[in-house]
């Protein structure tokens, strides 16, 4: 028989299971007690859906590897095969500090960018609407993302990082800035999805906060708002900042969308929904 060494995909995968299961404890064992003690309304620990966000949580732990390195290494090669180096590389000189900073703001506006568009552009909103598909918010809902949608958004940021210098394939560092920046918006995107009901007072011009993010994910007509992952700012330059001291009152999307990974995995490449209106999440099936 031939061992696991023989076949390095399945050794990785494994690798990245076991790694998805312990962070999955981690999450729990902070964000759990979290919003039981201070939630904006309380809920079940087993609520509606939550077996349908662990079921994306594990498929958006491995999926996305294999999609997004490929795909960001082309992008990387094409963008510096085109740029001059003096565009790709002008960052690269500047301590690791002022690299990351840079790139946290520059990643910023592309996963801006990216989210805004996969709301106004009805073939990127099919997939985005498995995301706003939740009624219930938990920090778990950070992963209810269907793969096309989660690789479209992050390569947005990434272009913008390979393309400013920030982030390049080669290098004393060639992955580690934009590693650092899709690790950092993730942790934050747990937080701001979490039940609870903290605000950051005059913070919340500065980083996102649950209650800037649980505006974006309403049922109600504000949903073309607040497409920052952390740094308000950029609605606020954008036009599309929205915060009011109120909570909303109910979350979801009026787009029809099967409650079951496997129908949401499958729902936005069926021909039945071939138009939306993607700012209000309404659908015009024909």
């Amino acid at each position: 028989m031939e061992s696991l060494a023989s076949h390095p995909q399945v050794v990785r995968l494994l690798m990245e299971g076991a790694r998805s299961c312990i962070w999955l404890a981690i999450m729990f064992a902070v964000f759990a007690p979290l919003e039981h003690f201070f939630a904006v309304r309380p809920v079940k620990l087993f609520y509606k859906g939550w077996s349908t966000n662990l079921g994306w949580y594990f498929i958006n732990s491995l999926v996305p590897i294999f999609l997004l390195g490929p795909i960001s290494a082309l992008i990387a090669l094409t963008i510096h095969t085109i740029l001059p180096g003096s565009v790709t590389g002008a960052a690269a000189g500047l301590p690791l500090w002022a690299r990351m900073v840079g790139a946290m703001v520059v990643g910023e506006i592309g996963f801006y960018w990216g989210h805004r568009w996969s709301h106004e552009i009805p073939l990127l909103w099919r997939f985005h609407a498995v995301h706003h598909s939740a009624e219930t918010i938990s920090f778990l809902v950070n992963t209810r993302a269907h793969p096309v949608d989660l690789v479209f958004s992050r390569l947005c940021g990434l272009t913008l990082l390979y393309a400013t210098g920030f982030a390049a394939p080669v290098g004393d560092h060639p992955s580690l800035v934009p590693a650092l920046v899709l690790f950092a918006g993730s942790m934050w995107s747990y937080f701001i999805h979490a039940n609870l009901r903290w605000r950051l007072g005059p913070f919340e011009e500065v980083l996102s906060s649950p209650a800037f993010h649980h505006w974006h994910h309403t049922y109600e007509d504000h949903k073309d708002h607040n497409y920052a992952t952390m740094l308000p700012v950029m609605d606020r330059i954008f036009g599309t900042f929205y915060l009011p001291k109120q909570w909303p009152a109910e979350y979801g999307t009026a787009t029809p969308m099967p409650r079951d990974v496997i129908g949401q995995m499958v729902e936005p490449f069926l021909p039945s929904l071939t138009t939306s209106d993607a700012k209000t999440g309404i659908s015009s099936s024909t």
